[in-house]
């Protein structure tokens, strides 16, 4: 799939970029290019990964990103604004960003003949309620959009929280406990989706494999309520937990396909597979909506026994 090929991974110094960039060094490509706009983690990154070229740049900026894509065959497009909380503060950077950014990358994209860009979705962009949720939701239209005819293809991916992404709830309770600090609770029946590393690229090299263009894909995975994952950090590290408040553009609970989807969605064993409107109809989906809600939701003991499993307790 990758061998002989020119790889662009947009936003590759993010948690995306690194957990991406130890599956190509092993599927000899032609080149892999990481493209963002932080010189520091470019800097850092470079000792890992000497044979990668380093492009810094954001994907605002159109003519740069013209220059990165040259010559590239597939484009992992992950460069986003995605705290909630900050999105919420300054909107029109989330856009700027998440739209104006994305419009880029498929503009660019189409001139410059890529086969294939996989880009990354959230749970927030369905029947989202906050900036960074909208802003991605109009990603996604942009990516799906049949307004022009163009040989790209533009294949999505969508999911919740990467255990141990950069920014996500664990590795921010994990550091509160190891500080002695008690773990804030915004609502204790708060449940969200938990995706492993290992499954979040497995969803990514599907996606790349099987889509033939403007196709979501979404991987089954695993719910913990917030208040139960925080119980055990705490429980291990001997710190208590507090109920505070629910913050600005949060939702007690997420999901990754929404009614009307369902109807054009295809379920598999481990994966669903939304499609274009009029390209698939399931006239009886199984479910009503895939929702943090309606899936298995983990115990402490197996929350625990995940959270071992990825290094997090010791």
């Amino acid at each position: 799939m990758f061998e002989g090929k020119t790889i662009l991974v947009t936003g590759g110094t993010g948690s995306f970029g690194n957990f991406i960039s130890d599956k190509l060094l092993q599927m000899n490509p032609k080149e892999v290019r990481i493209f963002s706009r932080h010189e520091n983690l470019q800097f850092e990154m470079k000792r890992k990964y000497p044979t990668f070229k380093f492009i810094l740049g954001d994907i605002r900026d159109y003519p740069r990103l013209k220059e990165a894509m040259k010559g590239v065959d597939i484009v992992f497009h992950a460069a986003a604004l995605k705290q909630v909380s900050e999105c919420e503060i300054h909107p029109l950077e989330a856009v700027k960003t998440n739209i104006i950014g994305a419009s880029n990358v498929k503009r660019v994209a189409t001139e410059s003949g890529v086969e294939k860009v996989v880009y990354i979705s959230t749970d927030k962009a369905v029947k989202p309620v906050n900036a960074m949720g909208m802003t991605k939701a109009i990603q996604e239209k942009i990516f799906t959009s049949p307004e022009f005819d163009h040989d790209t293809k533009f294949i999505g991916v969508r999911y919740g929280n990467v255990v141990g992404s950069r920014g996500s709830v664990i590795p921010y309770f994990v550091e509160l406990a190891k500080n002695k600090q008690s773990l804030p609770i915004t609502h204790p029946e708060m449940t969200r989706f938990l995706l492993l590393l290992e499954n979040a690229m497995k969803l990514v090299f599907f996606a790349l494999e099987k889509g033939k263009g403007r196709e979501i894909f979404v991987k089954k995975s695993p719910v913990a309520k917030i208040a139960e994952l925080a119980n055990v950090i705490a429980d291990h590290y001997e710190v208590d937990t507090k109920i505070t408040k629910i913050r600005p553009g949060e939702k007690i609970h997420e999901t990754l396909v929404q009614e009307e989807e369902m109807f054009r969605t295809k379920e598999e064993n481990e994966y669903f597979i939304i499609y274009a409107h009029g390209e698939y109809e399931n006239s009886s989906p199984s479910i009503k909506e895939y929702t943090s809600f309606n899936t298995k939701t983990l115990n402490e003991k197996e929350i625990e026994v995940l959270l071992r499993s990825e290094g997090w307790l010791k």
